[in-house]
């Protein structure tokens, strides 16, 4: 048995391009590709010769090269030699005299019955005005099966405030996330498993069954808890973001991960629970196929893998404000503190260079300097250091690093030599991941959890923090306590979600039960888990803490800079936010506003409305295009000599209108 989720386009043998010809279903259907699992074919609007190009989608994949070649008589050589400028002449040129675009074919239920409909859009870097946005739309309504409804969907933020002048009447039209917001079926992590389907309805099927769950099962409910096991690959049966922590671990682990909000119905009609299936997820495709036998598996490479960590350094470190780390205090005082105090050392200064990503090949461009340059208000004639000192004050500008203080590892370790209770219980547990005794470490990490959390905190130790953090501080008002670890963000190991934050602390009395309860965190039975699995020693495993003080926020979320369902796609940065703090983004409390914005040639546009029943306005969502821009000028510093790296940035925007960065972190890919 076989179910199918989606399809792929077939290659035609000849290139069946029309021109002229009024559009029908079945004349749609012979040219049509499929992409996200929807047919769609590419058109050309030549405004001088008033006719239209219906292009063979196996043909020709790039509207741009059909347009130089077919109409205009050029090679591909001299197209690759000025492609940006003629791009400019399709893309953004008010006179132009191509127009181009796609339609897509979707269905929606009509008393009983499925109706095809069409859907015309441009490119997303496509600025179109009103006027041609309508002149396109009647002129390709005129030439199109006038039974088949035709709607306009708006491809960036700018064209949507360009209809707003329209009516609808005249330019019927849907949002991409009022046409997408519902899909059935959406790829998040690419990859592929074979491995036992087990299908869970509620949570609480979920938790009465995962201690049983082994790294050959493929996990489906509707939303995956934060402290699912290293599995084989998720399904999620409810709509979610692809920079959940679930999908972050997914990414890091390399599992596929998908939503397949039918798959109740799959599972009832193929019976799939318990069964052993072969799973794949691309940017295109979903793909479920049952096994008629069981496989014959090997454990996972993972099952071998052991990842070394540099040996931190643990004399006694001073507790330092974050602006005075840097990036390699990270074996001191862990990965998010160093990170941070690397963003002020960044931010307070104009020397560092935030362009190197905009310096890399981009075939057939030799770079993508022009377009940067262009984004921040730069002439033709600039120089590579006016670049470089105009990126670092855009940056500057742009947001700012959170005060506070870090823990180094050495406090910590003062506190565990403190109590030979701990000491004896950290043994323990030492020497049962030295037995592989797994079935004991659960209760051994939650007796040692309870050990740190009880055990007052030495008067050298709280001395130290109340010298950096003074009591008066403290007693101000909230606090934050996040974790920083040297056992994170490394290749293969992201541990997100892994290690406790605490976001509501108030006076010293809670501050040093946070700060315990970030270092029990190093031991809680998952983390402990996760590590014993890839081999990461808990003799060489540290934790640091940060102090901050709360910033109230109007607005909170994470925008990492690539796009995580399209790899390939360099010029777009996902930004995900909801009201307030931008944990609610991550751990699934709410669905997050989603939006995707172009750092190449500018734009944005949104994915999703969450939990929202309104997107934000124009002049929040510029704010965001600058703050997205932002995260990938960063980039080309923290990535290191692999500009391409994403990274991960938590931020928020204060009640005052502001941006803080509150972490930084690489994405996993």
């Amino acid at each position: 048995m076989s179910t199918r989720l989606a399809t792929g386009p077939a290659e035609p043998a000849t290139d069946r391009t029309v021109v002229g010809e009024n559009l029908s279903l079945p004349l749609f259907r012979t040219l049509s590709g499929v992409l996200a699992g929807h047919p769609y074919l590419k058109v050309v609007v030549d405004r001088v010769e008033d006719t239209w190009h219906l292009l063979d989608t196996g043909a020709h994949p790039f509207h741009v090269d059909y347009v130089a070649t077919r109409v205009l008589g050029m090679d591909l050589a001299a197209l690759d030699a000025q492609l940006d400028a003629f791009n400019a002449s399709v893309y953004s040129d008010p006179e132009r005299r191509f127009l181009l675009g796609v339609l897509s074919l979707h269905t929606e239920q009509e008393e009983g019955r499925e109706r095809p409909f069409l859907v015309l859009e441009t490119t997303e870097a496509d600025t179109m005005g009103g006027g041609l946005l309508l002149f396109f739309y009647e002129f390709v309504r005129a030439r199109v099966d006038s039974s088949l409804p035709l709607l306009l969907k708006p491809a960036n933020h700018g064209q949507e405030e360009e209809l707003s002048a329209i009516s609808e009447q005249r330019v019927p039209r849907i949002l991409s996330h009022e046409l997408f917001g519902s899909r059935e079926r959406t790829p998040l992590n690419p990859g592929e498993a074979t491995g036992r389907l087990r299908f869970f309805r509620t949570a609480q099927e979920y938790r009465a069954a995962e201690h049983g769950l082994g790294w050959a099962d493929i996990v489906a409910m509707p939303c995956l808890p934060d402290d699912v096991p290293r599995v084989a690959g998720f399904i999620n049966t409810a709509p979610i973001t692809p920079l959940s922590h679930t999908n972050v671990l997914a990414s890091g682990w390399g599992i596929p991960n998908a939503i397949v909000r039918d798959l109740e119905r799959l599972v009832d009609e193929d019976g799939l629970d318990d069964a052993w299936v072969r799973y794949r997820v691309d940017e295109d495709d979903i793909a479920l196929e049952r096994l008629d036998h069981e496989p014959d598996l090997r454990a996972p490479a993972w099952h071998q893998q052991r990842i070394r960590l540099e040996p931190p350094l643990l004399e006694d470190a001073p507790v330092l404000s974050l602006h005075r780390l840097r990036s390699a205090d990270r074996d001191r005082y862990g990965t998010k503190a160093a990170n941070l105090g690397e963003l002020h050392h960044v931010l307070d200064s104009r020397t560092v260079d935030l362009t190197s990503y905009y310096g890399r090949p981009r075939p057939p461009r030799e770079d993508l300097y022009g377009h940067l340059a262009a984004r921040l208000g730069l002439d033709k004639a600039f120089t590579a250091e006016q670049l470089r000192f105009r990126a670092a004050e855009f940056v500057a500008e742009a947001v700012g690093a959170p005060e506070g203080v870090a823990l180094p590892f050495a406090l910590q370790q003062r506190f565990l030599a403190s109590s030979p209770a701990l000491q004896q219980g950290i043994g323990k547990l030492k020497m049962a991941l030295e037995l592989d005794a797994t079935e004991v470490l659960d209760s051994l990490c939650l007796h040692v959890q309870h050990l740190i959390r009880q055990t007052p905190v030495p008067e050298s130790v709280t001395r130290q923090i109340d010298q950096a953090f003074p009591a008066a501080a403290a007693s101000r008002g909230r606090l934050v306590v996040r974790s920083s670890s040297n056992a994170e963000d490394l290749p293969g190991f992201s541990a997100a979600g892994v290690y406790d934050s605490v976001t509501t602390v108030h006076g010293t009395g809670e501050l040093l039960d946070a700060v315990r309860q970030v270092w029990a965190s190093l031991v809680s039975p998952r983390s402990v888990r996760l590590r014993h699995q890839v081999g990461i020693s808990l003799d060489d495993t540290y934790m640091g803490v940060i102090i901050q003080e709360y910033v109230p926020a109007s607005l909170g979320g994470v925008l990492v800079t690539c796009n995580p369902t399209r790899r390939e796609d360099f010029r777009n940065v996902y930004l995900n936010c909801s009201p307030g703090s931008p944990e609610q983004v991550v751990d699934g409390t709410v669905l997050p506003q989603q939006y995707l914005y172009n750092t190449v040639e500018g734009g944005g546009r949104t994915v999703a409305l969450g939990s929202w029943g309104q997107g934000l306005s124009a002049d929040v969502r510029a704010r965001l295009a600058d703050l997205s821009l932002t995260g990938r000028l960063l980039q080309s510093h923290f990535s290191g000599t692999d500009v391409d790296r994403p990274l991960d940035i938590e931020w928020l925007m204060t009640e005052q209108g502001d941006f803080r960065l509150v972490q930084i972190r690489p994405y996993a890919l």
